[in-house]
């Protein structure tokens, strides 16, 4: 578990999944984005069914998901994770994130961030963080650049979306070397 002033990030669990229901359901912009690989929750018993999915991906080592909790609250308003993770190159990636709308334009998304990105560089020690997303997706571009990530690249063509068009996925990332002034950025945009 990761605490903060405004999030507390736990593992994802099947118990999260009323209240992420709440918070996103019904959000067509949400879900053009995100876990596009998954069906778009309509029912709470299909949320279940996604963060079933996301558990079974940790049990193979494939993604760690995170439920994220509005300290204010006490409310899973969203959900995060650690995933492409390489041990062996020291490079993970921190996506699949989706917030309801209540948590959009707080401090959560940036506190959810300096946690993810503290833990991967102090406590798991790895030398890369990547973070993607859609070229369409300006909201979360937007975000990833107002963290602090870099530009890499985009991978053209990469992969479908949910409408069976193709995506560019730009791409971008955090190495050690970029952290402190990183971490000093984001706690910045924090205590505003």
């Amino acid at each position: 578990m990761m605490q903060g002033q405004w999030v507390r990030l736990e593992p994802l669990n099947l118990g999260h999944a009323p209240q992420l229901f709440r918070h996103t359901a019904n959000d067509d912009e949400l879900w053009r984005w995100v876990l596009t690989k998954f069906p778009i929750p309509h029912s709470e018993e299909d949320m279940v069914d996604i963060v079933s999915r996301m558990i079974a991906q940790r049990d193979l080592g494939t993604r760690e998901p995170f439920a994220v909790v509005d300290l204010r609250s006490g409310e899973v308003v969203g959900c995060t994770s650690f995933s492409d993770i390489s041990i062996e190159f020291k490079n993970i990636e921190v996506g699949s994130t989706f917030y309801g709308a209540v948590a959009r334009r707080t401090g959560i998304n940036t506190e959810t961030k300096l946690l993810l990105l503290t833990e991967a560089f102090e406590v798991r020690n790895f030398e890369r963080v990547q973070i993607k997303a859609d070229n369409l997706n300006s909201r979360s571009l937007r975000a990833i650049e107002r963290i602090g990530a870099k530009y890499e690249g985009t991978l053209r063509n990469h992969m479908p979306r949910r409408d069976g068009s193709r995506r560019d996925t730009i791409m971008y990332s955090v190495i050690r070397p970029e952290w402190p002034e990183t971490k000093a950025h984001l706690t910045r945009l924090l205590d505003r």
